[in-house]
């Protein structure tokens, strides 16, 4: 089996044509190895790092004690800040989620977790850094597979929120 025929890079495939975007669904590609983090899918792909778009999953805990998890998309020239994203997404508290609690509200791994192609929607937080480049490159479902898209087609394949989500000044990260 191919990684395009990968079941994870076939669901990202569909939900993409679902929400109108069969270019990026026929613009999936395969790299020649597993691009885990932003500078290596950067550099399999020529392009700049902040182009780059880290499928980034939290774990919000929320003032009731419910848990959800909470997708951040963030530019891959910089860091998320969880005190942001918590007061983003009205959480109490928000930190890195496990690779179980990845794997069950998404359906994939870390370091191919796509924006979309989830068992169910994911509230969603869009990096601005991102409306930057006119391409940005996206984790298809698997850590070989990438696509191309724009942020205005992150924010509507996601019904995602647009947001700084990078570590404001003087605030740790």
């Amino acid at each position: 089996m191919s990684t395009l025929d990968h079941p994870s890079v076939a669901k990202v495939a569909a939900a993409l044509s679902e929400a109108d975007q069969d270019a990026a669904a026929q613009g999936i590609r395969i790299l020649p190895a597993d691009a885990r983090t932003a500078e290596l899918a950067a550099a399999a792909l020529g392009v700049e790092v902040g182009a780059i778009a880290n499928s980034l999953v939290f774990r919000a805990v929320f003032a009731d004690g419910t848990e959800r998890p909470l997708l951040a998309l963030t530019s891959g020239a910089h860091r998320a800040d969880t005190a942001t994203l918590a007061e983003l997404a009205g959480a109490e508290k928000v930190g890195r989620a496990d690779p179980e609690f990845v794997k069950t509200w998404t359906g994939q791994a870390i370091g191919g977790v796509a924006p979309v192609g989830h068992p169910q929607p994911i509230d969603t937080l869009v990096d601005t850094a991102l409306a930057g480049h006119p391409v940005v490159w996206a984790a298809a479902g698997h850590p070989k597979s990438v696509y191309p898209t724009t942020f205005d087609d992150l924010l509507a394949a996601t019904s995602g929120t647009p947001a700084d989500v990078a570590a404001a000044p003087g605030r740790s990260r």
